[in-house]
C-alpha cells in the first residue's frame, strides 16, 4: 500500500473495488457511462486505485499489465493500435499502464504524486526496464495540438530500435508534417498531464498518433526506460511509494 497525508493507493482485490475504478473511468472517459468503458482487457490487468483516506472515495485509478516475456507484449492494450514487434527484443520485463485518470472534481497534486508512487513501486518490485502506455489528447482534431506535436517530433521521438510501427487504420503522422517551430509554452499547455509526466522522466513517443474514434482521442504510444530516468526525479517519485 502506498500512502500520503490524505490519500492511499492499493491494488483492487474485490469486484466492488474494480467497479469503483470503472465508475471513475466512466465519468472521465465516457461522460458518465461507466459500464461502456469496461473492455476485455480489464480481466488481464490489475487495477490500482487511489482513495481518499477519510471516506474511501476513489479519486484516481489506473490498470497495469506486467509483460514478462517477449511474446506477451502482443497481449497488451497498446498492441491493438501499434506494431510493437521491435519491443519483443527488449531485454527486461515491461509494465503497461493504462486508463490512468483522476477525478476531475479533485484538484490536488498529492493525488498524482501518490498514484505515480504506486506505479513506481510496481515497476521496482517487478524489475521492469520499460514503462509504457498510450497518452491521449482529448478530441480528434490534430490542428488543436500543432505546437504539441511539433515539440514531440523535434525532441521526443522514440529511439529507432524501439519505434512502434503503424498498425491502426487511421493515424496522424506528425513526424512527417512540414517543419514548423513549436511555441514551447503553447505545446506544454496542450499536452495531457500523463504525457508531461512521462516526458519529464525522459520518456519518448511514437512518430504518429492514433485517431481513436471510440474514446474521441488522439493518442501516442509513450515509453520511459527506467534506467534513464534522472536520479533526482526517480528518488522523488519513489519517495511517495
Amino acid at each position: 500500500m502506498t500512502t500520503g497525508p490524505k490519500y492511499r493507493a492499493r491494488i483492487a482485490t474485490a469486484d466492488a473495488e474494480v467497479d469503483g475504478c470503472l465508475l471513475l473511468r466512466g465519468r472521465v472517459f465516457r461522460a458518465g457511462d461507466a459500464e461502456s468503458d469496461r473492455d476485455g482487457f480489464d480481466a488481464l490487468f490489475r487495477h490500482m486505485l487511489v482513495e481518499r483516506a477519510g471516506d474511501g472515495r476513489v479519486v484516481a485509478c489506473f490498470r497495469f499489465l506486467v509483460v514478462d516475456s517477449p511474446s506477451a507484449i502482443e497481449r497488451s492494450y497498446s498492441a491493438q493500435f501499434y506494431g510493437l514487434s521491435p519491443l519483443q527484443t527488449y531485454g527486461a520485463p515491461m509494465v503497461e499502464m493504462g486508463r490512468f485518470c483522476i477525478d476531475p472534481e479533485v484538484r490536488d497534486s498529492d493525488v498524482l504524486r501518490v498514484a505515480w508512487g504506486a506505479m513506481a513501486r510496481v515497476v521496482e518490485e517487478r524489475g521492469a526496464g520499460l514503462l509504457f502506455g498510450c497518452s491521449s489528447f482529448q478530441g480528434t482534431d490534430a490542428v488543436r495540438y500543432n505546437d504539441a506535436f511539433a515539440m514531440l517530433r523535434d525532441r521526443h521521438i522514440a529511439p529507432k530500435r524501439w519505434l512502434p510501427r503503424i498498425k491502426a487504420p487511421k493515424v496522424f503522422e506528425f513526424a512527417r508534417r512540414p517543419s514548423r517551430k513549436a511555441d514551447p509554452k503553447a505545446a506544454i499547455r496542450a499536452m495531457p498531464p500523463l504525457l508531461k509526466t512521462y516526458l519529464a522522466m525522459g520518456g519518448w513517443v511514437s512518430d504518429h498518433a492514433v485517431v481513436d474514434g471510440d474514446l474521441d482521442t488522439l493518442h501516442v504510444f509513450t515509453g520511459v526506460e527506467i534506467g534513464t530516468i534522472p536520479a533526482a526525479r526517480r528518488r522523488s517519485i519513489l519517495t511517495a511509494a
